[in-house]
């Protein structure tokens, strides 16, 4: 099987998977088209495939009460960045900072990824970067199932209106609800999983190299990840020196 062909089932698969999360269960019989009536999908729309923007879906979410989270939490973390961005970061949930300033990844570990981000050539206006949940668990404790099954939709949305060419999933939590995965992060990390056909590349959260901070080991792992990850955008690699 080829690269390509195993893009196109993979890309499949994710659109079968839509369906069935919008209560499609079966798809009706239809007299073949032909491919010269159909107009070919370009540019960012093609990529996206939602058609709505971030905007729209920031709008539809208000001031947003679907779950318990809604009565604690001092402001609603939507996401930030550029709508058109190659690559997005998805992370677990807000921290106490992000629920203060309404943006993700402001705190400590925010200052960890930014510095990622800037080594691989990037800034964090090129890129976007948002959290499986908008709300922060009381006292940073671990998302509950409902309150994914309100927030993750939402957040599936968010990358069908970008349309990335990669994601991180930052962490384990992060990587576990994409990939519908219990398999530990140590496992799923360093190689591309499929996300409703965008390759998806699963490394440590920044928090994990905050508490490893004196490890330098585990900051090689985490780049190592992003090597990967520039690789398939066709970016050049920065000559990092390693320290001992």
């Amino acid at each position: 099987m080829t690269a390509e062909e195993k893009e196109l089932i993979a890309s499949l698969r994710g659109y079968l998977e839509e369906l069935k999360e919008s209560g499609i269960d079966a798809l009706p019989f239809a007299v073949p088209v032909s491919r010269s009536s159909v107009p070919a999908a370009t540019g960012a729309t093609a990529a996206a495939g939602s058609g709505e923007t971030l905007e729209e879906i920031r709008s539809e979410l208000g001031e947003c009460g679907r779950c318990e989270l809604g009565r604690t939490r001092t402001n609603l973390v939507f996401g930030v960045g550029n709508p058109h961005a190659r690559l997005v970061f998805v992370g677990e949930a807000p921290g106490r900072d992000e629920d203060i300033q309404g943006e993700p990844f402001v705190g400590e570990a925010g200052q960890i990824l930014t510095r990622l981000i800037t080594r691989m050539g990037f800034t964090r206006q090129d890129v976007y970067i948002c959290n499986v949940l908008k709300c922060r668990p009381p006292n940073n404790r671990d998302p509950q199932k409902d309150e994914i099954e309100q927030c993750g939709p939402f957040m599936l949305r968010q990358v069908k209106s970008i349309g990335p060419e990669v994601i991180v999933a930052l962490g384990a939590f992060a990587a576990h609800t994409l990939l519908q995965s219990t398999v530990p992060i140590s496992k799923l990390r360093g190689k591309f999983h499929d996300y409703h056909g965008i390759p998806l590349m699963p490394t440590y959260h920044p928090s994990f190299l905050l508490r490893n901070r004196g490890n330098n080991a585990v900051y090689w792992t985490v780049w190592e990840d992003m090597v990967e990850v520039l690789k398939r955008l066709n970016m050049a690699v920065p000559e990092v020196k390693r320290q001992t």
